[in-house]
Parts: C-alpha cells; structure tokens; sequence
C-alpha cells in the first residue's frame, strides 16, 4: 500500500482506471454465471414471474431432473466421454507427430506441405460435398465419425510446430549421439518439453468435441449414437416448440400458460447449460497453469 503513495499521481490515476476496468470487466463474466446459476436452480414456473438475478428464490432441482430423465442420456454421457477423451489424445498425438515432421528444416519439400496444409485454411468444401464425402467412406451412422474427421487441425499444427521450433536443436542432436532414433527423440525429449502447448491444445480439442452437437444432429441419425449435447439440444427445441404452441393457443393468458407447464424452456435451457460447462469449469483448472506458457507461443525469438 506505501508504494501506490510513492509513485507518481498520474501513475496512480493510470493504476487506479486499470482496477475499475478489471473489476467491471470481472463482473461482466461473473454476473452472466450467477444469473444461469439461479435460473438453474429456480422452479420454472417461478422463475417465469421474473425478479431472479443472482440468487434463486426457491431452490428446486427439478430442471435438473427433467434433463436427465431421458431414456438415452447415460448412453449420451458415453458418446461425449467416448470421443471426448479418444478423439483429444489421437487428435494430438498425431498432430505432434506431425509438426514434428514439419518442423525440421532437413524435410524434404516441407515448405511446399506446410503451404498445402495454411491452404485449407482458407477454403471449406461446404457441408453438402462434406456430407457426402462421409458417406462414401461410410462414416454416417458410425460412432467414428466424431473421431476420425477431426483427427487434424491444420491451426492446431502450425502452433505446435512453432512451439517445437523454439526446443533447442542441440538437445536433439545430443540424442542422436546417444543413440535415439526420430521416434523416441519425439516422445522423450520433445514432448516432454511441450506440456504447454499439448495442454492447451489439447483443452482447445476437448472442449470442441465436449460442445459439438452439429455432428450428432446431422451425420447420426441413430438415437443411441447421439452426445450428450446433441441430445440436449434436441430437448431445449422440443420445450422451445412446446412452449410456442401454447403460447399461440386461443385465450391463454402468461398465467394460464404457467398453471400448463412446471419446466419452462428458458429454466431447461439453464440447468442443460450447467451440465455441459460444468465437466469443463473441472478440469480447466488442472491444465490452467500452462496458459500463460501456451499464449507466449511463438512471441519469444532466440
């Protein structure tokens, strides 16, 4: 406290704005949560009369029952975790593999890959052709599907080949001494020395397979091959349409409307929005220490 006295009064002012900015800035996150958080947690049929903010006025887990009351939702949890965890470890693993071979300057023709791979980046085949393509290896319908396709990320590549870059050759060179072929320098020396990047890449890959519902929705159309968030969505929809039809029959009123229905479509689509970030908001902090490595990435030369 006695050196923010010691320093200069624009200094202070400066430091002062800063803390008013974090704060609103902080608040402008935290407050969003806390009103999910009391509408999750708040009977429907109450929370529709309005004055919820922050905290619920009658606590009541029944949105949270009405989420997991669906016949498929433990095979559902199956799929997410399925590909959650397959797809994230295959997904890296062979991307490592790969910038590894990119990285090295020696690699014939690397110039030309890396030039192939920065291409796709800039141009998609549409979802028709996407589709269709699926359909042909007979990917449709297969729990592969939400594995296999995204088994490469051609931004997921080029960061972890700038990463690997800034490993200082002489310790691969030390290796060849030694005796290690490319293989084990990859998985003993280089990947060892990439937790950063592996962990935050490797966040970035589960949180995308945990939320992606398009996949579910439109390439499989058998129920039990259905993820979790592909399921709920599906649940939010049919409360959303059910809640439109009531709303357009004749002479109902907002009251009459409530007396109808307990789980209202904005009340499920609170407590479906916990139970998919809360698996994330447990396993962020686990792998939070390496971002502030990972952003750094690419921002130091020798």
């Amino acid at each position: 406290m006695n050196e923010f006295y010691k320093i200069s009064p624009g200094e202070r002012i400066f430091r002062i704005i800063n803390y008013i900015l974090i704060v609103l800035l902080c608040l402008s996150i935290i407050l969003p949560f806390l009103n999910i958080f009391a509408l999750a947690f708040n009977p429907g049929k109450d929370a529709e009369r309005g004055g919820i903010f922050f905290w619920p006025r009658i606590w009541s887990f029944e949105n949270f029952m009405k989420v997991f009351e669906a016949s498929n939702i433990a095979s559902a949890f199956g799929i997410s975790i399925f590909r959650t965890v397959v797809g994230t470890v295959s997904s890296v693993f062979l991307t490592a593999m790969a910038a590894y071979a990119l990285k090295s300057k020696t690699l014939p023709g690397g110039k030309f890959f890396m030039m192939l791979i920065f291409f796709t980046m800039l141009f998609g085949g549409g979802i028709i052709p996407y589709y269709m393509l699926l359909k042909s290896i007979h990917l449709t319908n297969n729990i592969w599907v939400y594995v296999i396709p995204s088994l490469y990320s051609a931004w997921n590549l080029i960061i972890i080949r700038t990463f690997f870059q800034q490993i200082h050759p002489s310790l691969e060179e030390s290796a060849r001494i030694d005796g290690y072929n490319d293989f084990a320098i990859f998985m003993r020396i280089i990947m060892p020395l990439s937790r950063p990047v592996i962990a935050v890449i490797g966040l970035f890959n589960a949180v995308g397979h945990w939320n992606d519902w398009f996949t579910g929705a439109f390439f499989v159309r058998k129920a039990s091959l259905r993820p979790l968030s592909t399921l709920l969505q599906e649940m939010l929809t049919s409360a959303e349409a059910m809640r439109d039809t009531l709303n357009q029959a004749a002479g109902t009123t907002k009251y009459e409307l409530l007396d109808k229905i307990q789980i209202t479509g904005n009340s499920l689509k609170m407590a479906t929005i916990i139970v998919v970030v809360a698996p994330i908001i447990i396993i962020y902090p686990f792998v939070q220490r390496y971002f502030a490595k990972g952003i750094m990435i690419g921002s130091m030369k020798e």
